[in-house]
């Protein structure tokens, strides 16, 4: 159940059957579904109260928890770098004037307030996220000579100077986001849903509304206009900055992504539900639907026949030539780094983790399990331990690195994970003696805390990358997002796999 509430896919797919339910129940039952939700409910306080009907209440009420958490999905794409890869882009085409990155800013406020979303929806959405956007000035103004000197220098350290200066004013709010987003991708979403996508489908109806320029504007919108507007600003993009910029994945990635945002079920039925009523907001949720049956098959079309290419050419529709900007801040060195599996193995997987964390424990025998299943990838391990949730993480980290210097870290390190309950210094001391190490010296090293500084080195390296929780994984140099189940590592794996031997590669 765990696993199936972390997915975003399956998230999607309550949404779709509390859809087809809305559809049900409208056309089972004729009128129930409109009658029910256009029942009234009234709060009153004192004499003074608000009274909407219940489609109201969660359009104009819940739904702006679902705008809390696209501000707060923002929020966490600035404090992973998102700011530093959009800046980065802009200094590629010569700017790097903070006045520019503000008018921006105005554009993007402008485009929502001009969106035809409910104020009131728009102005406590923003109101609650607008925290993650407003440290961009001080930032820029901090960062600009930084990033001046990045243009005119790009060396390693200017690059992560230029990185700490952004993230230093950006603030990680991921407890909000684990709290509302179960609640608006299992509740209120598919309230919403069911509250706005039914409607009554008949002959005359289908007759008239499939000739509908309404309809067929809706349609031609999605189908068409988001695929062709995807593929003419990614290349539009390309050839103003002269090849300097190009999309991170091949030209087929860029047209499947295209295609499928033509599902688009939640604000545009939103936004219909404010702007048309009647039998043109039932044409109009017509078209919503039919374009996203179009667009998935229109997809599926797209990588079938992207499918039947040569492997070589397979590999570079889908995963271009344009370098990555890499996450990973710290590279992997095969001197200093813990690394487990072959040294020459063409994807390298680093974590990020703490032995008293018990993530991490559930984490390491899907890592483990790839480095047996598959030779091809060397597993790298970096200390971060969170003091201020697990006491005994710093010293269990430091351990570990005690038995490194005896020759024994992986040992440690298993032993470590298998016993995360039980890490005193009387527990440690007893791992030693049984893996067969110097007990004094390793005593030794626990007491003085001769690896500390080694423990450190890691931590800043995580903190470089913007590493803030465990167990945070790298898969070549490339942040892994989702739940770190053997699938979706191993799709994650699979990826950095043929974009190294399309590019004829090792491991980095």
């Amino acid at each position: 159940m765990r696993a199936f509430l972390a997915t975003e896919a399956s998230s999607a797919g309550v949404l779709v059957v509390a859809i087809v339910a809305a559809l049900i129940w409208a056309n089972v039952s004729i009128g129930s579904h409109e009658s029910f939700w256009h029942t009234e409910l009234a709060v009153d306080l004192g004499g003074r109260g608000v009274s909407l009907d219940l489609r109201d209440w969660v359009n104009s009420g819940l739904m702006t928890f679902f705008f809390l958490v696209i501000g707060l999905e923002a929020r966490r794409e600035l404090d992973l770098g998102g700011v530093f890869a959009v800046l980065l882009v802009l200094l590629r085409v010569g700017v790097d004037r903070p006045a520019v990155y503000a008018v921006l800013g105005l554009v993007i406020w402008c485009a929502l307030l001009m969106s035809g979303v409910d104020p009131v929806v728009t102005g406590l959405a923003i109101g609650l996220a607008g925290s993650a956007f407003s440290p961009a000035r001080d930032t820029l103004e901090r960062a600009s000579s930084r990033f001046r000197s990045f243009r005119e220098q790009p060396t390693a350290e200017v690059a992560r100077d230029a990185v700490l200066g952004l993230r230093g004013a950006l603030s990680p709010n991921a407890r909000l986001q684990r709290f509302y987003l179960p609640w608006t991708s299992y509740v209120i979403v598919p309230l919403f849903g069911l509250a706005n996508a039914g409607f009554t489908i008949d002959g005359p109806f289908l007759g008239r509304a499939l000739t509908s320029p309404v309809t067929l504007g809706v349609v031609a919108a999605y189908v068409l206009g988001k695929p062709v507007a995807v593929l003419a600003a990614s290349f539009a993009v390309m050839r103003l900055s002269r090849g300097r910029i190009r999309p991170p994945v091949g030209w087929a990635a860029v047209a499947g992504s295209g295609t499928i945002a033509g599902t688009a079920f939640t604000v545009s039925l939103l936004i219909a539900a404010l702007a048309f009523t009647g039998p043109e907001l039932a044409e109009v949720k017509l078209g919503i639907l039919v374009a996203a049956v179009l667009s998935v098959l229109l997809t599926a079309a797209v990588f079938r026949v992207t499918d039947l290419l040569p492997p070589q050419r397979r590999a570079r529709a889908l995963l271009g030539r344009a370098e990555l900007l890499l996450d990973l801040e710290v590279p992997v060195d095969d001197e200093r780094d813990h690394v487990r599996g072959r040294l020459d193995a063409v994807v390298t997987l680093v974590e990020y983790g703490d032995f008293a964390c018990p993530y991490c424990g559930l984490a390491e025998p899907v890592a483990r399990a790839e480095l047996i299943d598959d030779l091809d990838v060397r597993f790298v391990w970096r200390h971060l331990p969170l003091g201020d949730v697990h006491p005994r993480a710093q010293l269990a980290a430091e351990a570990a690195e005690a038995a490194a210097a005896q020759g024994a870290f992986w040992q440690m390190h298993d032993l470590l994970l298998l016993r995360q309950e039980h890490l005193t210094v009387s527990d440690l001391l007893a791992y030693a003696e049984q893996l067969g190490l110097d007990r004094h010296r390793f005593h030794e090293d626990l007491v003085t805390h001769a690896h500390a500084g080694r423990v450190a080195r890691d931590v800043e390296s995580a903190d470089l990358s913007n590493v803030s929780g465990t167990p945070t994984f790298f898969v070549d140099g490339r942040r892994f997002y989702g739940t770190y189940d053997r699938q979706n590592l191993r799709a994650a794996i699979t990826a950095a796999r043929e974009r190294r031997l399309a590019a004829g590669g090792r491991a980095g």
